[in-house]
């Protein structure tokens, strides 16, 4: 069984700060030993002398708080969490710019850029969660709906023009050696589950083409579990719990652990979960799993190296630690 820990020494490079959680946690005070967050700031770790919580922010204003377990992972995996954008598919370029276009429309600017800056803060979170910080940064004016309306119209006219052979014909392209990576893991028995941030509608057309690249056959298939953000929550359509419940809350991968793969607590050590994100990383820790960096992500740029297992340039590098 897992448990909790001060896990301080995980926490390399991360900042130090006086106050957690909103004012929830003080330094010092009821047992806090110390509280630390990333470079990006997006999680703080409440660190105790026999645990550790982390609290988890949200820009539209909904954040939780979670124990962290120590995960130990015994080898010879009998499971492998896989994220999507980034990590399966190098789609998170194609994605960063719709949002680039949402925002230019908000703001009737055509010449519209994000910063570098900015890009923690509009990967590997919730749709919602990335327009928020965009309007909160470029135009506090506007509402999270009516940003809502133009990237859903912009998405379904960009990707209608892809399904007819037009528009960002790169927008998806499959991850080095996914196909070697994935065919391997079959051959082992060793189950795959996918995960992501993403909402159907955007999610699904980008695996099932990257699928369609490498001749690979039908995703739904192959796969053991998909697990995606849900539907969008959109005029004459009924949407899904999914946009704040999303990475980096725990979540999207436990339910693709527990529920679409039948994975147990006893089976926790035999899991690993791929990200190239450090939303992604912080979502595979809550759910209690090692996290196994895919580098070429804002992993680094957010400061959670330290909570990777171990980080790899390409997919087929890390069979070795899963078949180990």
């Amino acid at each position: 069984m897992l448990h909790q820990y001060n896990m301080k020494d995980e926490l390399i490079g991360f900042i130090n700060l006086e106050t957690g959680g909103d004012g929830l946690f003080q330094l010092g005070k009821d047992g806090v030993k110390e509280i630390l967050t990333p470079l990006d700031k997006k999680v703080e770790f409440i660190l105790f002398e026999d645990k550790t919580l982390c609290y988890v922010k949200s820009a539209m204003g909904y954040p939780a708080i979670y124990p962290v377990y120590k995960p130990k992972y015994e080898g010879n995996a009998k499971a492998i969490l896989m994220d999507l954008d980034g990590t399966s598919v190098h789609s998170e370029s194609f994605w960063m710019w719709i949002i680039e276009q949402t925002v230019s429309r908000l703001t009737k600017n055509t010449k519209f850029t994000l910063e570098a800056s900015d890009e923690p803060h509009v990967s590997g979170h919730s749709v919602s969660e990335h327009l928020q910080y965009c309007i909160d940064k470029y135009c506090p004016d506007k509402t999270v709906e009516e940003a809502r309306q133009h990237y859903f119209a912009i998405t379904e006219y960009e990707m209608n023009e892809i399904l007819h052979g037009r528009g960002k014909t790169d927008a998806f392209t499959p991850a080095p050696g996914l196909k070697e990576f994935l065919y391997e893991l079959k051959a082992k028995q060793i189950k795959i589950g996918l995960v992501t941030s993403g909402l159907y509608n955007k999610a699904m057309p980008e695996i099932i083409s990257a699928f369609k690249t490498l001749g690979m056959g039908d995703p739904l298939e192959f796969y053991d579990a998909i697990i995606t953000a849900g539907q969008a929550l959109i005029k004459g359509q009924s949407g899904t719990m999914g946009e704040l419940a999303p990475k980096p809350h725990p979540w999207l991968y436990s339910e693709t652990a527990r529920v679409g793969l039948g994975l147990t607590e006893e089976d926790k050590g035999y899991v690993l979960g791929f990200e190239d994100s450090s939303a992604g990383v912080v979502s595979i820790r809550l759910a209690g799993f090692s996290a196994i960096g895919i580098n070429g992500g804002n992993i680094s740029k957010s400061g959670v190296q330290s909570l990777c297992l171990k980080e790899y340039d390409n997919l087929c590098d890390a069979l070795p630690l899963i078949l180990s």
